[in-house]
């Protein structure tokens, strides 16, 4: 049969007998494939160091009786080498791998959104700098690619998605964190997929409403009512798609109602985010770095822990890379 070339992420590897190795890579004309790279493991292979997770490779398949067999390699980008000299880095990189492939789970069914996204993604945490780092590296190591802005102009129209690399991204004007890189990752993976968190309405009844922290927890009262006026704790996300004269307080997150909630349709165990770490969710989604490199690190953290559980909710599997994220 005749083989056919297309260019994709190395996602995993795996050993194969003596010398092979199963190549699973997210391609981007076939989606996910797996196939056989034969004699990768022999010290004279003509694979070399191509084939390894996070290279960006142009390969050529001949389709097999069981697996595919890839019978060329040529590398278009190593993602790989600005990450695994930083563990930070390294392992959200591999919770980002692992998560496109929990999001493609029909081999061979094209996935270019995810593809592209991935690109995207690898490329910023290439980028991404550590706030811990000196200013003098963070200075020196800020010179990449932004992620993609809300109006997908980076990216031939996708709104909030990762730039892919030649598409004119511009040149970055914040640091980012590699944990904010991932969260944000992680929340547009998730609406690629059809599973974006309602954050300026309420998930149940479809109110709009303003993120709020609870007042149950901090003053022992109830949470305010409807259409009554709110604190300067108070941030407005609402995308203003219904009437503005009938909103309510969102006062919860409830990962299995799709988002923010209001006091009438809380669940039990919902957690109480701060209004500003729904903020912070909103601007990792739209790619606003300016504000989402302004909130503070509770906050982050906050964020990160919802993402991860929201995430691996829909996914109805655990991502296992993410044990070993730095998420303190």
């Amino acid at each position: 049969m005749q083989g056919y070339r297309d260019d994709g992420v190395v996602l995993r590897t795996q050993k194969l007998g003596e010398a092979d190795r199963i190549i699973t890579l997210l391609t981007r004309h076939n989606g996910r494939v797996r196939a056989v790279a034969r004699g990768i493991r022999r010290t004279k292979s003509r694979f070399g160091g191509r084939l390894e997770p996070f290279t960006h490779v142009d390969v050529l398949i001949h389709p097999g009786r069981s697996l595919d067999v890839i019978t060329q390699a040529e590398v278009i980008r190593a993602y790989g080498t600005p990450l695994v000299s930083d563990y930070p880095k390294y392992t959200a990189g591999t919770a980002m791998l692992e998560t496109a492939e929990r999001f493609t789970p029909v081999e061979k069914e094209p996935a270019i959104r995810q593809f592209l996204l991935l690109i995207g993604g690898l490329r910023a945490l290439g980028d991404a700098i550590d706030p811990n780092a000196s200013a003098a590296n963070s200075a020196s190591a800020a010179n990449g690619e932004v992620l993609g802005s809300s109006d997908g102009s980076d990216n031939g129209g996708e709104p909030g998605s990762f730039a892919e690399p030649g598409t004119g991204a511009k040149p970055a004007e914040v640091p980012r964190d590699p944990r904010m890189v991932l969260d944000a990752y992680f929340l547009r993976s998730l609406t690629f997929a059809g599973y974006a968190p309602a954050l300026g309405q309420c998930a149940r009844c479809g109110t709009p409403g303003t993120p709020i922290a609870a007042r149950t927890s901090r003053n022992g009262g109830s949470p305010p009512k409807a259409d009554t006026p709110t604190d300067d704790t108070a941030i407005s996300v609402s995308s203003g798609s219904a009437d503005a004269n009938v909103t309510k307080p969102l006062v919860a997150f409830a990962i299995a109602a799709g988002g923010m909630v209001c006091a009438d349709c809380r669940v039990p165990g919902s957690a109480s985010p701060a209004p500003q770490t729904v903020a912070l969710m909103v601007a990792l989604l739209r790619g606003d770095w300016d504000e989402a490199m302004r909130s503070e690190r509770r906050h982050r953290v906050e964020c990160s822990g919802l993402v991860a559980a929201y995430l691996q909710w829909h996914l109805e599997h655990s991502i296992r890379s993410l044990r070993h994220v730095e998420r303190a």
